[in-house]
């Protein structure tokens, strides 16, 4: 797992926003490829307006929670013998660990810009 030495400097809101919008197009791309699945959670609705940052971190981190649930749902069918392909399992163990890898990496960043603004002189 690789932190974040070699990034320094302060994050503009560009490169954040930027940032979160890759990470909602990737777990679109994943909740979608995931949906053939037998076990696929329902997928949201976004609201038509722009929505609010915390809306949509908290609607990333809901994404993430329900992605490790569908792994870990699908891990213990696999683990109880059920015909699941082990394909299936590794896909949805990599998918639940790629979308947690990158919510910390947000909240990495997120983290980092909050002490460069409180560390800023009024």
């Amino acid at each position: 797992m690789s932190g974040i030495n070699g990034i320094g400097g302060a994050m503009s809101v560009d490169r954040v926003m930027a940032l979160r919008a890759q990470i909602l197009e990737r777990n679109t791309a994943l909740a979608r490829a995931g949906a053939a699945g037998p076990t696929a959670a329902p997928a949201t609705v976004q609201p038509a307006g722009p929505a609010s940052f915390a809306d949509s971190l908290t609607s990333a981190l809901n994404s993430v929670n329900d992605s490790q649930n569908r792994a870990s749902d699908i891990s213990a069918a696999y683990e109880r013998g059920e015909t699941i392909d082990i394909a299936k399992v590794m896909l949805a163990r990599q998918e639940a660990s790629v979308s947690f890898e990158a919510t910390l990496q947000v909240r990495n960043k997120l983290l980092s810009a909050y002490k460069d603004i409180m560390s800023m002189p009024v």
